[in-house]
């Protein structure tokens, strides 16, 4: 049941990842008004990319997919996808904010999501992020079939059929008439803003480093853990059947390499808090796929922070054919057949080991998402020593700036549950602040 009410005061969050959805909605089902920026075309995050969530393994768009529909359709949520936030005035309780959105070239409130553009476009190369950059769309397209909102958009820039700045293919393609060339940039200006949550996510190494040392983007069977995800997962390029990249073989052979880029000198120096985990989650999913799978995590240490955790890892070992190996990793090369080859030095006794596989999995670092130093500079925030946004000592959720809160991997590496407990705490105190407690 929805609770609407007009407010005085209206709440901004930037970001709409679980964390941000969750702020959102338990703020809307308190009668504030809320306004969600979200940069990308549609909402749910890293958390909507994923095949299943630990230490539970439950399917994790069943669980996100709820909360993606509420927060669109809630009538205390403006939602502004490919938004961004350029300007922000005023102190708590008064903060004056500029939205910049881009086009879509299709009016979002005539779509009907049928795809008839996307069928009709002869453009393809369009990588698809959602899918980790591993398959292509067309230039009209939507990121996957369950996105929200349901609306799909045009890159004009990638489209070679434009007459006059029309493409004629797609415009008479669309039955609904939702086709618009015309849209430009636009700026949306909000008054009384009474406080901002900062729920911006992160990205990862991979973004920014290509992690040669570990034959990444120079062997195909070396992949990231995202990427993994979404080879795996159901609704995935392989539709759930994994397959390596180079030949289309079945891996029976599986290396997990913790710590990539990071807790090192030269990458980053910190840990990334979740790595421990969901490697042991991925790992138990592709057993569940193939019990013939052999699973190998090299690691430095052993991370399980949560409640169940630890005894998660241990399910790994004993019922899934998990292969724990204390190490340091020299290097990775392949064989004729591009089966990658594990130098490493066993920390259990000191030699120097080698094990060949049919396919590595990198557990990358989790860093600072792309234009947090900007968003800090427009919001008068401060940063940490690694650009993750600075919160106060033993206050989690607030920055250093009044009227300003943080929540989820905005501030620093953390789980999924987790971020969604600072959420709600985080909107607890804002809605003091929107109704005047």
């Amino acid at each position: 049941m929805y609770y609407l009410e007009r407010n005085s005061s209206n709440v901004l969050i930037i970001g709409a990842g679980i964390a941000g959805i969750q702020a959102a909605l338990d703020l809307a089902d308190m009668g504030v008004k809320v306004h969600l920026v979200e940069k990308r075309p549609c909402i749910g995050g890293k958390m909507a990319q994923l095949d299943k969530t630990f230490p539970t393994l439950d399917c994790s768009i069943c669980i996100l997919a709820p909360k993606l529909s509420d927060c669109y359709r809630h009538p205390n949520i403006t939602l502004y996808t490919l938004s961004e936030v350029q300007k922000v005035d005023g102190s708590e309780g008064n903060f004056s904010v500029e939205i910049l959105k881009h086009p879509r070239y299709i009016k979002e409130d005539v779509c009907t999501g049928c795809g008839d553009c996307a069928k009709i476009c002869p453009v393809r190369g369009i990588l698809n992020y959602f899918d980790a950059n591993l398959v292509t769309l067309a230039a009209a397209y939507i990121p996957f079939p369950s996105a929200v909102p349901p609306i799909y958009l045009i890159d004009r820039k990638r489209c070679v059929y434009l007459t006059h700045g029309i493409c004629v293919l797609c415009t008479k393609a669309c039955d609904a008439e939702a086709i618009d060339f015309t849209q430009k940039d636009t700026i949306i200006k909000l008054n009384n803003i009474s406080s901002i949550i900062i729920a911006s996510g992160f990205n990862l190494i991979e973004d920014i480093n290509p992690l040669k040392e570990y034959g990444y983007k120079k062997y195909p069977n070396v992949v990231t853990a995202l990427e993994f995800e979404r080879l795996i997962c159901a609704s995935g390029p392989q539709q759930g059947h994994l397959r390596r990249l180079s030949d289309g073989i079945d891996p029976k052979k599986i290396a997990y390499i913790q710590c990539a880029g990071s807790r090192n000198i030269k990458d980053k120096k910190y840990c990334s808090s979740i790595c421990c985990m969901y490697t042991t989650k991925e790992a138990m999913i592709t057993y569940e796929h193939d019990n013939e799978v052999e699973s190998y995590v090299f690691y430095i240490d052993m991370r399980a922070g949560g409640k169940g955790f630890q005894k998660f890892l241990e399910r790994g070992k004993a019922e899934y054919n998990i292969n724990y190996i204390n190490n340091k990793i020299a290097k990775i090369k392949v064989d004729e057949n591009e089966n990658p080859i594990i130098i490493y030095e066993d920390l259990n006794d000191g030699k120097i080991k080698e094990l060949k596989v049919d396919l590595v999995v990198l557990a990358t670092c989790i860093i600072p998402s792309e234009g947090n130093k900007k968003l800090a500079d427009i919001l008068g925030v401060d940063l940490d020593e690694y650009n993750f946004i600075k919160t106060k000592p033993f206050f989690s959720m607030e920055t250093s700036k009044k009227g300003i809160f943080t929540c989820g991997c905005s501030h620093e590496p953390m789980d999924i549950p987790r971020s969604v407990a600072e959420a709600s705490s985080a909107a607890a105190r804002v809605a003091e602040i929107a109704k005047g407690r």
